[in-house]
């Protein structure tokens, strides 16, 4: 008797009477299966109570303080200064030319030129216009000379001591000065010598000085201060007293 031929199974046949193999567990589980259990973390003290930098803080503080306080000094000294000029009404001293001659003034032939000797007195009026403000001058010191431009020469110097001067007072300062025998050039010599006859001669008065104020006894610093006086001929000065610059104090 001829062998059966054995059929093929077709594809994906199962036989029922098989047991059915389990199938195979997903890659995560076989992870946390092969890994150790994790370590439990200790608690840590929360976020709230962990120290923290104030450094930053700190000098935005300091910035602003020192801000404020600066604001408020500025304004304590412009409030200062209001009530200062409304209450006292501070006003400059003034100045004048009151009268300027020279006394023996003499030009000597020389072989070099000529030799000029004379004596320059001046008198400077100075007036303090301020109700309740008095004015402190410092040591003076004080050059005279004569003529302008090129032929300007010079009539010797001097000090002046300071002094205090009272709310609306007027002062009268004199000055005198002298040369003896000082060498000139022969043109100059000629030159001074007409314009002196003629008095065309221009007179020159410049003195520096330190002026302070004072309120209530109170003597508020001192300021250096340069007055020039003059530029004007003897003739101008037989009749005008020409006003003197000054070229530091400026209200």
């Amino acid at each position: 008797m001829a062998d059966k031929p054995v059929l093929q199974k077709p594809p994906g046949y199962r036989d029922s009477n098989m047991a059915t193999p389990s199938p195979p567990p997903p890659p995560r589980q076989q992870q946390q299966q092969q890994q150790p259990p994790p370590m439990r973390k200790t608690a840590g003290a929360p976020s709230s109570f962990r120290p923290k930098r104030k450094r930053g803080s700190c000098c935005r503080t300091c910035c602003c303080c020192l801000c404020i306080t600066l604001v408020l000094l500025t304004f304590l000294l412009l409030v200062a200064t209001a009530v200062f000029y409304l209450w006292f009404d501070p006003k400059l001293p003034t100045f004048s030319l009151a009268s300027f001659r020279l006394d023996g003034f003499k030009l000597t032939p020389d072989p070099d030129g000529a030799s000029l000797s004379a004596t320059a007195v001046a008198r400077v009026e100075m007036r303090n216009p301020n109700t309740k403000l008095v004015f402190y001058y410092g040591n003076t010191a004080v050059e005279m000379s004569v003529g302008s431009g090129n032929d300007e020469t010079g009539m010797g110097e001097t000090t002046v001591s300071g002094f205090r001067q009272g709310p609306k007072n007027s002062t009268s300062v004199k000055v005198e000065t002298s040369v003896k025998n000082q060498l000139l050039d022969i043109g100059l010599a000629k030159r001074l010598s007409a314009k002196f006859q003629s008095k065309d001669l221009v007179m020159n008065v410049v003195a520096r000085t330190k002026v302070g104020l004072g309120v209530g006894g109170i003597k508020i610093g001192m300021l250096a201060v340069n007055l020039r006086c003059g530029g004007v001929s003897l003739n101008k000065l037989d009749t005008d007293s020409p006003k003197c610059i000054l070229n530091t104090l400026k209200w």
